[in-house]
């Protein structure tokens, strides 16, 4: 079997062994619950005031802004329906945009059963909000505008900061899904206006099934779960202490590293990129050129279906993804490319190849020769390309 090259990370990362040797003290030794008041319960106390300590700092907050969440699904459906709720006397408008993660269109969803009014923003063809049409979009009852820091399928970064200011200008809730961003980019909630903030640990080398939502102080929303008095009685039930400690860890790494990362995730990031975009023709690459994030690509490719591609990529021991992971299994296009403006035919044709700073120069070129022969045996069977090229003397423009 030919080694794996991993190339998912949007859809998640690897947990870092420092982060896995952080954890496992609180599975075995460090197991009492962190709301009992006796001493042995003092180091999982602590193990989740410093990851709040190291998640507020990386953000510019204060520590007691910060809410543990199971994820960042968790966080962005308590942020939209604690807002809405809080907010209903003022008004019942809601904004976002249509690429947004599932976890904000479906609860957006659920609020509009409740009464609440949601106006979906289109993006440019590079995926980012158009700043005049936001303005047009805002009204009297205008309570909360939710748009994602950076997209998870074509890494698209929006102008969070102009948003923000927008926002605050109009007395507007802010809410940013930063599930992408966090860890891979700086932020700082006060720059950017931001009352609010998702994000999820194994985006950044963390576990799975932990996340924190950062909520400005001033806000009053109401619990998201009920039933305990834990994370100031706002998220009722036993917090999850491995997690939240190899989250804390996870944090410091990405936050020390990140620079380093950055730097070396975008040379095989634009090496990928430029040598697709060279050697496979009728491609295109999704989202802004520039203005994504480091680590992500994201293709179509003509004439093609995605699903084919992606299983035979990982025939070949490739893990790549056609968008979300949340959508998998979908035979719809990815709403994110049909929003930028691709047809049905060509979005079904998409591939999201997302690295990291442990692939290698190596691997980029491996899976390029690999994608060059998959799509042109994928073509060769089509009766769309055969006609296309039939047409066009076999010289069509890319």
């Amino acid at each position: 079997m030919k080694q794996m090259i991993y190339l998912d990370n949007a859809a998640t990362t690897r947990t870092r062994p420092e982060v896995v040797e952080a954890m496992l003290p609180y599975f075995s030794e460090y197991y009492g619950n962190p709301s009992s008041i006796y001493e042995f319960s003092t180091p999982c106390r602590k193990a989740m005031s410093d990851c709040r300590a190291v998640l507020a700092q990386s953000l510019g907050v204060k520590a007691n802004e910060i809410y543990f969440t199971a994820g960042g699904t968790e966080a962005d459906n308590w942020a939209l329906t604690a807002a809405a709720e809080a907010c209903a006397a003022k008004g019942k408008h809601i904004i976002t945009s249509k690429i947004e993660h599932h976890a904000v269109l479906h609860t957006c969803q659920y609020l509009e059963k409740r009464g609440f009014e949601v106006t979906y923003l289109n993006v440019d063809e590079a995926g980012i909000v158009r700043l005049e049409e936001l303005k047009k979009a805002i009204r009297p009852d205008t309570i909360l505008i939710s748009i994602m820091y950076a997209n998870n399928e074509i890494g698209t970064l929006q102008p969070i900061e102009e948003i923000g200011a927008i926002a605050r200008e109009h007395g507007i809730l802010f809410h940013t899904d930063a599930v992408q961003a966090y860890g891979h980019v700086p932020i700082s909630a006060d720059a950017c206006g931001i009352d609010m903030l998702s994000a999820s640990a194994h985006k950044f080398g963390g576990p799975k099934g932990v996340g924190f939502l950062y909520i400005r102080s001033g806000l009053k929303l109401g619990a998201f779960m009920h039933g305990g008095a834990q994370e100031r009685r706002r998220r009722g039930g036993t917090e999850n202490v491995p997690g939240i400690a190899g989250m804390g860890r996870a944090a410091q790494l990405a936050l020390l590293d990140m620079e380093e990362r950055q730097q070396k995730e975008q040379q095989l990031r634009d090496y990928l990129i430029d040598r697709v975009l060279k050697e496979v023709p009728y491609t295109r690459l999704n989202g802004h050129r520039t203005r994504r994030l480091a680590n992500n690509a994201n293709f179509a490719f003509q004439f093609i279906e995605g699903e084919s591609l992606l299983i035979m990529l990982d025939m070949e021991g490739i893990c790549g993804s056609s968008g979300s992971a949340c959508t998998s299994g979908s035979l719809d296009p990815s709403h994110v490319l049909l929003a930028i403006g691709l047809p049905h035919e060509i979005a079904h044709g998409s591939l999201r190849l997302t690295v990291s700073a442990e692939n290698t120069k190596e691997e980029m070129d491996r899976t390029v020769e690999a994608i060059k022969a998959i799509v042109q045996k994928l073509r060769n069977m089509s009766p769309l390309y055969e006609d296309f090229m039939r047409r066009s003397g076999g010289e069509g423009r890319r």
